[in-house]
């Protein structure tokens, strides 16, 4: 049974790990987490922990880690199937079934066969005594009533509708070469011969019939996959005609759908798409993914056309992708989130493009998690990225895209445009904007807290990050400075920054001061002030039993003059936790207290160093 991720994802977002758990563990609420003793090895003091708005589990004592799947596969020795038929029962969500499946894919195929010739009916055997006098019954061949006994018994098979999808490519790519209009409209956009049979492009006759004629035996076929529709007057005709055809292909290379265009403009609409079908989802796919996928492309860039697609991956940038004619939704976002933590989407310059990068950072608000990056590339007036690449070249396309601004500083512009913020009153509109858009963000990380306060440095509200420093100031603290030490100054500087050092209490020793400080800002963290000012202060209360310890850092690492910005704040963080989480499982690997920890242990790591090297490629 092949269960889609999207309905795995629905299962694990309505199953409540902590629930699930108590159930074989003995759980008790410690600060942000839930603990008790790990179910997996035998341990006296509690060192499992579940992450209730994670979904999450991990043992800080062999390892064990992972979510609601993981957990009843583990502790039950069971298979994946079995645990998920399980779950869907509890969650009351509905899994695929095999012959269901399998059903919604075909389509009633009929065949009707070639008439045989019946058999002359036989005259009456001659007798002997008149033999010599029998003539031949005739019997002519066009006689009308000759077949009039035939059954013609229409054949009914069942066809599959991802095979004919691909019969129907194979029709409209073998219609381009007798269209003189279409080859010229893909010569004139500058298209290859190979780019043309990459994508499979081709050209629908501009007969109303053309479907029909070719398929004959397919009609409840095309009728399911909507290339066939029926007017008022129930008369069946084809929906794309004299229009070049782009295929559609989902994430595993199978053709699910097609757009036209019209090769005369004044045809409205200029574009047209399959409508959704079952083996066709517009919102869950993105016009080429599968080519960018198989290119191993890093960097994603969402446009708005199929020739912009094809375009830029001619031009070598194979991370390019298009909606299918929808606008975009938090599907496409995630399907691209799930590929890079960083994402650009490009828009046009007018006012339409604006309106369009407006309701678009609206929708990604809500999924940018930490970690996450969005950039918005703004096109130059009256150009598409086809266009621009083919009157400015691919290097100027390249650099442009480079300096697309990120999610922060498109906002900022975006509402001081709108504003005066030369005045207090321009400021506190474009403060009080802000924090309506923020609200749309995550609640958990540190995201919404540094956007505030860039915002605020840039309107001259805050100067706490004011200090400027050089680059060899920042490479001397490193070489001073254990990372350790570092982390804790980050915290007390900005305990908002908890996330990111949150895993880190799995792998420290516990009478480092780091994981004392980590300790109480797990207690602490849910209740922290939103001002960060009043934040500090109230870790410190909170860390008071360590106040020697951390006074006496906070003044050999002098943290506040080497971070000049909550970005730069966020970044060191970042790269700390990730070189921390490094050093502490290298250490951890040296002395494992089993070979399941040893083996949990070195999956950790490889995970964590594909994280590290991404990381360094951006």
């Amino acid at each position: 049974m092949a269960i889609p991720q999207q309905t795995i994802d629905q299962i694990l977002d309505r199953t409540d790990l902590v629930d699930l758990i108590s159930q074989r563990v003995k759980l008790k609420k410690t600060g942000r987490t839930y603990s008790g003793c790990c179910p997996f090895h035998q341990e006296k003091s509690p060192s499992f922990h579940v992450y209730r708005d994670k979904q999450y589990y991990h043992c800080f004592g062999c390892q064990a880690n992972g979510n609601a799947i993981k957990f009843l596969m583990d502790i039950d020795n069971r298979s994946f199937i079995d645990v998920m038929k399980d779950l869907a029962s509890q969650t009351g969500i509905e899994l695929p079934k095999d012959n269901q499946d399998s059903k919604k894919l075909t389509y009633k195929k009929t065949i009707t066969p070639a008439p045989s010739i019946s058999t002359p009916p036989v005259a009456p055997a001659p007798t002997p005594d008149h033999i010599q006098d029998f003539e031949p019954y005739p019997f002519p061949q066009d006689d009308p009533f000759l077949f009039a006994d035939q059954q013609f018994t229409e054949i009914t098979q069942e066809g599959n509708l991802y095979d004919l999808l691909e019969n129907i490519t194979q029709f409209y790519q073998q219609q381009l070469p007798k269209s003189a209009s279409a080859q010229r409209y893909f010569k004139q956009r500058g298209l290859s011969p190979t780019t043309i049979q990459d994508w499979r492009l081709g050209y629908a006759p501009e007969d109303w019939q053309h479907l029909e004629q070719a398929f004959p035996q397919d009609i409840d076929g095309l009728k399911q996959l909507g290339l066939i529709r029926t007017s008022d007057s129930g008369r069946d005709f084809d929906l794309l005609r004299d229009r070049v055809i782009f295929p559609i292909r989902d994430p595993k290379g199978r053709v699910v759908g097609f757009g036209g265009r019209a090769l005369n403009d004044e045809i409205k609409p200029k574009y047209i798409n399959s409508p959704d079908s079952e083996v066709f989802h517009k919102n869950q796919l993105l016009y080429g993914l599968y080519e960018g996928t198989k290119f191993k492309a890093q960097d994603w860039l969402l446009v708005e056309g199929y020739m912009d697609v094809i375009a830029l991956h001619q031009a070598g940038i194979h991370g390019a992708v298009a909606t299918l004619g929808t606008a975009s939704n938090t599907e496409h976002l995630n399907i691209l989130f799930k590929r890079n933590h960083r994402i650009t989407i490009a828009f046009d310059g007018d006012s339409a493009g604006q309106k369009a990068a407006q309701r678009t950072l609206e929708i990604a608000l809500p999924l940018l998690n930490d970690g996450r990056e969005l950039k918005f590339f703004i096109l130059p007036n009256d150009h598409d990225p086809d266009s621009l690449i083919r009157q400015e070249g691919v290097e100027k396309f390249q650099q442009l895209w480079q300096q697309a601004p990120l999610l922060s500083d498109f906002l900022f512009a975006l509402l001081t445009q709108q504003h005066d913020v030369s005045t207090p009153e321009g400021k506190s509109q474009v403060m009080g904007e802000l924090k309506n858009m923020t609200q749309l963000l995550p609640p958990q990380g540190s995201y919404r807290y540094l956007l505030n306060q860039a915002f605020r440095e840039k309107l001259g509200l805050g100067k706490r990050f004011t200090p400027k420093i050089s680059h060899d100031a920042s490479l001397s603290f490193n070489i001073r400075t254990r990372d350790e030490d570092f982390a804790v100054a980050l915290l007390m500087s900005n305990p908002f920054l908890y996330t990111h050092f949150e895993q880190l209490r799995a792998y420290i020793q516990q009478d480092d001061l780091l994981a004392e400080i980590l300790a109480v800002l797990d207690q602490v963290f849910d209740k922290l002030p939103e001002d960060q000012e009043r934040a500090i202060y109230y870790v410190l209360g909170a860390c008071y039993a360590y106040r020697n310890e951390i006074a006496e850092l906070l003044q050999r690492t002098n943290v506040l003059d080497i971070l000049n910005s909550p970005e730069q704040a966020f970044n060191f963080a970042k790269e700390n936790a990730l070189a921390l989480q490094e050093k502490l499982l290298r250490q951890r690997m040296k002395r494992p207290a089993s070979l399941q920890e040893s083996q949990n242990l070195r999956m950790q790591l490889n995970e964590l160093t594909k994280k590290i090297s991404l990381r360094l490629l951006h």
